[in-house]
């Protein structure tokens, strides 16, 4: 691994310089490096940094990786980390014109993290300082405790995806000290359209009211606010105690919960394991908008090195070989699911309807084909509203609102169904939908959504840690529950039998009837851990 030369350097820069022309705003310092096609493949982005903790999983990811290296040995991959400054990987068999449709695309991503409020805990963060500073500090406790710490980093990864990533995210969404207080966010966002039963336009009264009281009266301006919400609505506080209370109980990040109240980990023989979850923790999260971004993220890189490379002089004489390259990376998949392919055009697909002016209500209540079709206010507003979408929007928040149906028509898409043909004995691939709905919860359902499980407070105490999931029509995948229950026990108890972890969830049974014809039946379970071993029950 070495950085490029500077010839490849000056390349990357005369590209930056391009790039901030159209729009993209990103920090000048970046790292470039080249690696072998082999150690593009065995490396994953988190072991691309290379100042992150170790930890021996990795061995199996290196050994999957030289066996896709057999398969694939001559695909040019890169690999971005959102650091400060960005580190990139490329091949070190690229030829300048691929370097500069590379480069391009890597840009973008570039521009996504450092302008995606997704991303917004990490903007002053030095991750890879950090990252250093916690391989340091494993390393050392690795030479007093051994494999302990392998055991401990184990089982927090176990359940590293159970960490509060929306909570942090809405704390770092305002100023520091002009966050809304629990209570007047309760009041705005869910008294008054759920409980009272209040309009847009008497909410948006309300908080002018607020407004005009904290500008004159700062410091007492709840105090003034709320004391005319009790004249008018007597109930509010008894909703509000009540709201507080479910809101302590329910706590969405099980892994914080852990360190901060296991008996186990409150011996002073043990203090040292909190240190280690603490940087589970942190990674994971810091590594969260990545998962939850990944089809608008591919997307706006993809439209960027698409857009920049096709205007830029040095494209000259490769034109063929970009189009193979690009199709490749960017073909949709009748069967399966291509984030490039499919963020690409909705990137596309938005930048046309703001230019034609149909982000508006006066385009979306038209009900005749044809009208739609004409319609076109000419604004010129496509860029304007594709980096706002760059700005604010999470893989489900573009899919959810821009998969319509004239965005599968326009692509000709449609969900494929799958049926044995007893005849033949081979699986059939079929059109099973092409509604925009069937085709929109399709893409949901490939995105990343980590269970909700949260601390049952009421049946949890120094025997009894209670975990319970909110079943939202997915089982859980069960050949992990047992070792993923086994680690936390450890992490709430130790290795002796002291008490039990109990897991409430459901369980999906199939059954069949005489006539051939299935149905599910859906039966709450417990499964509990107890001196490593695992029993369940019904409920």
């Amino acid at each position: 691994m070495k950085l490029i030369d500077q010839h490849t350097k000056k390349i990357m820069e005369d590209c930056k310089v391009r790039a901030r022309e159209a729009g993209l705003k990103f920090d000048d310092e970046s790292l470039e490096y080249i690696v072998t096609n082999q150690d593009m493949i065995e490396l994953s982005p988190k072991g691309m940094i290379p100042t992150l903790y170790d930890y021996w999983v990795n061995d199996v990811d290196v050994l999957k990786g030289k066996g896709q290296y057999k398969l694939y040995p001559h695909n040019p991959y890169e690999t971005v980390i959102n650091s400060r400054p960005a580190i990139s990987y490329y091949n070190d068999n690229n030829p300048d014109w691929l370097n500069i449709m590379i480069f391009y695309h890597v840009i973008g991503h570039i521009d996504f993290f450092q302008n995606n409020i997704f991303f917004e805990h990490t903007w002053n963060d030095d991750f890879v300082g950090q990252a250093l500073a916690d391989k340091r500090h494993v390393n050392k406790l690795r030479s007093e405790y051994g494999r302990w710490v392998d055991y401990i980093i184990e089982f927090s990864r176990s359940i590293d995806n159970l960490v509060g990533y929306f909570t942090l995210m809405s704390k770092r969404s305002f100023p520091v000290g002009m966050e809304p207080s629990s209570k007047l966010s309760f009041y705005l966002d869910d008294f008054l359209p759920n409980s009272a039963n209040a309009n847009i336009s008497a909410i948006y009264s309300e908080i002018e009211r607020y407004n005009s009281i904290i500008e004159n009266n700062e410091l007492v301006a709840e105090q003034i606010f709320f004391s005319e919400v009790k004249v008018k609505y007597p109930e509010f506080e008894s909703r509000f105690k009540k709201y507080i209370e479910s809101f302590e109980e329910a706590s969405i990040d099980v892994l914080e919960f852990i360190r901060d109240n296991s008996p186990f980990l409150k011996k002073e023989e043990n203090l040292w394991m909190k240190s280690i979850i603490n940087i589970v923790r942190d990674t994971s999260i810091y590594f969260s908008p990545q998962i939850r971004t990944k089809t608008i993220n591919e997307g706006w890189a993809s439209y960027w090195h698409d857009e920049l490379f096709r205007s830029d002089h040095r494209i000259k004489g490769h034109e063929s070989e970009y189009s193979v390259i690009n199709s490749k990376v960017t073909s949709i998949s009748r069967v399966g699911y291509n984030p490039y392919a499919i963020g690409l055009r909705l990137i596309q697909y938005i930048e046309n309807l703001a230019d034609s002016g149909k982000i508006s209500y006066e385009f979306q209540k038209l009900r005749d084909s044809e009208l739609r079709e004409k319609f076109n206010k000419m604004t010129g507003k496509g860029r304007e509203a594709i980096f706002n979408i760059r700005k604010h929007f999470s893989d489900f928040t573009l899919i959810n609102t821009f998969v319509d149906q004239d965005f599968v028509d326009l692509h000709r898409l449609f969900v494929v169904g799958q049926r044995l043909n007893e005849r033949r004995g081979t699986v059939e691939y079929y059109v099973k939908s092409r509604k925009a709905e069937d085709y929109k919860q399709m893409l949901i359902d490939n995105m990343y959504h980590p269970p909700i499980i949260n601390i049952e407070l009421k049946h949890t105490d120094t025997k009894t840690l209670y975990l319970k999931h909110s079943f939202e029509g997915k089982q859980l995948y069960k050949p992990y529950i047992a070792d993923t229950l086994m680690g936390i026990e450890f992490l709430w108890f130790g290795d002796t039998a002291q008490g039990q972890v109990i897991l409430e969830t459901t369980d999906i049974m199939k059954r069949k009837s005489n006539d051939d014809s299935v149905s599910y039946e859906y039966k709450p379970i417990l499964y509990i851990m107890s001196n490593k071993k695992m029993s369940k029950r019904y409920l």
